[in-house]
């Protein structure tokens, strides 16, 4: 994609491009953060391997808490441990943490302002066969409307070992979320992260898809198609979507005049109810959200249920086909 940041991956859209589970990212991460600093501790809900927190735990035995499956406890040890001047990471599945201890992370963490870092693995629909239970869709909702909470959804596995450090270096409370299933690895080391700022990932001036998570991936080979079909699109990643990057969205947005959202979440509440925020308020353009719309997950396979739920490049295309009228 000649019109691709260049510090992107060569290999986007092709079957080469290298896959991995963006959990394993933050395993490397967290593994780094405990070198770099002596206080970074970790905390999990009796899912180690699956959250990849053994890779810490390896390394520093007597900086991890195995809490058991008791999410609430999870969160509040965390945060007295943050009152103590520790960096806790606590993670479990993203439907218990923060799904069944919300309450613990309002109260204890984002009210006392504790700089406790909350992991949500195995979030979306690409969980895939856990079926409804274990798809936690609302998460970005839930903790972007806590007050003093940052919200991540890195892209790939690169961007969630990055995000894990700069994680460990902010004093807020934090929440990450990380998919199940192995997906594209299409940034780089050189590739930019920084907690607050979005990345124009494509350039374009027809049409804006601001996307977050795994579905950024998504949007830059339905850009591609989209250039073929004579349509330029301009692919904006929001890895932080609190604080959300209002002035990259709306730059872009008062160029292009069009902008559609893409998120593996319920788009009520999620980024694209933040981005039709903004717009409303600063710059109203057409604008079409992609994602789950009011709707629980199913059983089936990753790549059944993205098709199913309309989360793939080619129901992204459809749509920008369709926002900008150039069918």
């Amino acid at each position: 994609m000649s019109s691709s940041a260049p510090y992107l991956s060569d290999e986007i859209g092709t079957s080469d491009i290298e896959l991995e589970p963006n959990r394993k990212g933050f395993g490397r991460g967290l593994k780094a953060a405990g070198v770099a600093h002596k206080n970074v501790v970790a905390l999990c809900a009796d899912l180690t391997e699956s959250t990849q927190m053994h890779m810490f735990r390896d390394e520093f035995p007597d900086r991890f808490i195995e809490v058991g499956i008791a999410e609430q406890n999870l969160v509040t040890l965390s945060s007295g441990m943050a009152a103590m001047g520790k960096i806790p990471f606590c993670a479990s599945y993203a439907a218990f943490n923060p799904g069944r201890c919300w309450e613990q992370i309002r109260t204890t963490v984002c009210l006392s302002n504790q700089p406790v870092k909350i992991i949500g693995a195995h979030a979306g629909v690409s969980v895939g066969p856990d079926g409804a239970t274990h798809q936690m869709l609302e998460d970005i909702a839930l903790m972007r409307v806590l007050p003093n909470m940052v919200v991540i959804a890195p892209c790939d596995s690169q961007e969630a070992e990055k995000a894990t450090v700069a994680m460990s270096e902010d004093s807020r409370p934090n929440y990450m979320r990380l998919a199940r299933e192995k997906t594209a690895v299409f940034t780089t080391e050189n590739t930019p992260f920084e907690i607050g700022k979005a990345q124009v990932f494509h350039e374009g001036s027809d049409v804006t898809i601001v996307a977050t998570g795994t579905m950024t991936y998504q949007a830059m080979v339905a850009a591609q198609s989209l250039n073929k079909d004579g349509i330029s699109a301009e692919v904006i990643h929001c890895a932080t979507i609190k604080p959300l990057d209002e002035a990259t969205i709306l730059k872009s947005a008062r160029k292009t005049g069009r902008v559609i959202t893409v998120e593996e979440a319920q788009i009520a509440g999620g980024l694209g109810g933040a981005v039709a925020e903004i717009l409303s308020e600063h710059h109203p353009v057409p604008l079409k959200r992609i994602g789950i719309k009011d709707h629980f997950g199913e059983s089936g396979s990753p790549d059944e249920l993205l098709r199913a739920f309309g989360l793939t490049h080619t129901h992204i295309a459809m749509t920008a086909h369709t926002i900008t009228k150039k069918v």
